[in-house]
């Protein structure tokens, strides 16, 4: 058995990878993982730290054994300044990469202030077109995630935060113009929605804040909660406190769950959020588990060990 690491990956320059997505690099024949890369190390007002970032990049030539910093997307501004872009989603599709990023203009020091998701393409996922905004029901979205619809076309996940931060969809025929359906789960506020098919279902997991929440759908119109996984703290090195923002790979009859963590979070029960955040709390690590299914529940222990081979992504 060849376990995974753990942590996956810390990002070596500014020590706060989130937000993970893994897609193969067809051209290098290697995993990539693009990751929000938070400033953790950076002291500064307020949640700046977690602004003013860019799309991180790590990838592994070695079936996910070993994980290499490889820097940062450049190209992505569109307009004049230091902005904020977070949560990537990224497909191949149309013989090209498709890739949606949440977009926050500057470095604000709070939570306030519009955000939105942009399309760009590539064809290498080095070099980036940006093509517009995508045009969803408020000015206040982030946390896209897309698949295909058993129906056809494309459907389109994302977090509102003008509608009670609840998950909305959208649907696309060409992955460029989206049409909103509405709300999705709107029984409380999430974020970070990752939609995937595995065993003869469709799965959505949800941030919820306190563990990840799931769902499962025969036919992605209806969604049934199946558990909260990811909501207590693992013994693996750095796999404390929450699972949070996840991305899942199916390969096969094996579904690996990316997600991160604040791992000295727990550090902090007894005396509740720090007003000023310290760098121990800020910072943050990528780790893989394995999902399982028993009686149709989506489970996660992040403790039991599991073989760690990644297939080549070429299929």
């Amino acid at each position: 058995m060849r376990p995974a690491s753990s942590p996956l990956f810390r990002d070596p320059i500014y020590d706060g990878a989130a937000d993970p997505c893994i897609i193969w690099n067809r051209e290098e024949h290697a995993w990539w993982i693009l990751y929000t890369s938070r400033r953790a190390n950076v002291d500064c007002r307020g949640v700046a730290w977690a602004h003013g970032t860019d799309i991180g990049i790590t990838s592994s030539e070695d079936a996910g054994l070993s994980w290499r910093y490889r820097g940062v997307l450049n190209g992505l501004e569109f307009e004049r300044g230091r902005n904020t872009f977070w949560a990537p989603e990224v497909l191949w599709a149309g013989d090209m990469y498709h890739m949606y990023i949440s977009y926050v203009p500057g470095v604000p020091h709070d939570w306030s202030g519009p955000r939105q998701i942009i399309h760009y393409t590539s064809n290498n996922l080095w070099d980036w077109q940006m093509h517009s905004p995508v045009s969803l029901s408020s000015r206040y979205v982030i946390d896209a995630c897309i698949q295909a619809h058993p129906n056809g076309g494309w459907r389109l996940w994302y977090k509102d935060e003008a509608n009670g931060s609840h998950i909305y969809a959208a649907d696309s025929v060409d992955l460029f113009t989206w049409q909103v359906r509405g709300p999705v789960l709107s029984h409380h506020a999430q974020e970070g929605p990752n939609v995937f098919h595995w065993s003869d279902r469709y799965w959505l997991i949800a941030d919820a804040w306190n563990g990840l929440e799931t769902y499962s759908s025969s036919d992605m119109e209806t969604w049934t909660y199946s558990s909260t996984i990811l909501a207590r703290s693992g013994r693996r090195t750095d796999d404390t406190w929450l699972g949070q923002h996840a991305d899942v790979l199916v390969q096969g009859d094996r579904a690996y769950i990316f997600y991160f963590t604040h791992p000295q979070r727990g550090e902090y029960v007894t005396i509740g959020v720090p007003e000023v955040q310290p760098y121990s709390w800020r910072r943050s690590s990528l780790q893989v588990a394995l999902l399982t299914l028993k009686d149709k529940t989506l489970h996660c222990d992040r403790d039991t060990p599991f073989d760690f081979t990644l297939e080549d992504g070429t299929g």
